[in-house]
């Protein structure tokens, strides 16, 4: 169906994961259906709790997700499946292990669980894992420390294991450009997850502009598509063409939050839309 390496953040499921519609395994069976190059499970995929209310709440709400990790057991189903299908694990989004609380006891607990999924990503064989950065948008001195020796932390502990971790422009202070830029400017081993949407009002050209060259992974984010893969709330062209300019080699993730189709439609088109864009270079 595609013709350039694509991905599929399984957020694109959320609403089928928290109907009970979908699983990971599910996901891994989908993206081979798909074609995909590699695969990128949010992490309400891989949790132990996946009832509707702690999904839901998730995903609208990641600066407070409760999303505990399956065992080692399942996650030896998991990669099984995912080996059969013959489908590479890529960049696991973790919601819910973010780098800055105000309360040093839950920035203890949130390392705790970013240690775990770190060693998820690596029973998984992933590349990449996103943790949020966390804090306050204007991100002050003293948080900005806090966040730095974290990352400094992880990437350590991560970088063990060969995966690389990321920041994603998402919530708090990743929403501003200029924000994105200090953290990874100044934390070295950091990369980004670049999100096409996930920008401050205003600010998403911006984003674009200043912030492509960082881009280890993407999600290219659609709303609403006609059946020739057309997103109709912005175009999104101009991002492809700085991704391309600034020399990106990952793959084309797709995170489609459809409003108008479902969430099988919404992948379909914007496989189509992507491949419309890049089969024009």
């Amino acid at each position: 169906m595609n013709n350039v390496p694509i991905s599929i953040c399984s957020f694109s499921f959320h609403r089928l994961l928290n109907e009970g519609k979908q699983d990971i395994f599910q996901y891994i069976a989908d993206c081979k259906g798909y074609g995909c190059a590699a695969l990128d499970p949010w992490n309400a995929h891989l949790a132990g709790v996946q009832k509707p209310g702690v999904v839901a709440h998730a995903g609208g709400n990641p600066q407070d997700a409760q999303l505990p990790p399956i065992d080692d057991a399942m996650l030896n189903k998991v990669k099984a499946s995912a080996e059969e299908a013959g489908i590479p694990f890529g960049c696991i989004a973790v919601d819910g292990a973010h780098i800055y609380e105000d309360d040093a006891v839950k920035r203890s607990a949130n390392r705790a669980l970013a240690y775990r999924w770190i060693d998820i990503a690596a029973i998984l064989g992933a590349k990449q894992m996103r943790i949020d950065c966390g804090g306050p948008a204007e991100l002050p001195d003293e948080v900005f420390s806090i966040i730095k020796d974290g990352y400094n932390d992880i990437i350590a502990r991560a970088g063990d294991k060969g995966i690389e971790i990321l920041i994603e422009n998402h919530w708090g202070p990743s929403l501003h450009p200029d924000k994105v830029v200090q953290l990874v400017e100044n934390i070295n081993g950091l990369g980004l997850l670049f999100d096409t949407n996930n920008w401050a009002p205003g600010k998403q050209l911006q984003g674009w502009e200043l912030c492509a060259k960082y881009a280890k992974a993407c999600h290219i984010k659609t709303f609403m598509m006609d059946e020739e893969g057309n997103e109709g709330t912005l175009d999104l062209k101009p991002a492809f063409d700085k991704l391309l300019e600034t020399g990106y080699k990952g793959t084309w993730g797709i995170e489609s939050c459809p409003k108008e189709v479902d969430e099988y439609e919404g992948v379909r088109r914007t496989i189509i839309l992507i491949n419309k864009i890049l089969g024009d270079k």
